[in-house]
């Protein structure tokens, strides 16, 4: 599993756009988004390095948490 912090993530839209973005690389990814501390935890078959630029490319940075 891997653990995000997304600062700028504060949102209903926000949780749904880094959700899309990581469904765009990993249609069988779980995302499971806190809103409240603003993370993300992700089990994935793809890496951190993946997972995160796939956030950049949907608008959010995004950091090990």
């Amino acid at each position: 599993m891997t653990k995000l912090s997304i600062p700028e993530m504060s949102c209903g839209h926000c949780k749904a756009s880094v959700e899309k973005a990581v469904a765009a690389v990993d249609a069988d990814a779980k995302v499971d988004v806190d809103l409240e501390n603003r993370t993300v935890s992700i089990t994935s078959s793809l890496d951190e390095a993946a997972l995160i630029g796939a956030i950049k490319e949907g608008g959010y940075e995004s950091s090990p948490a």
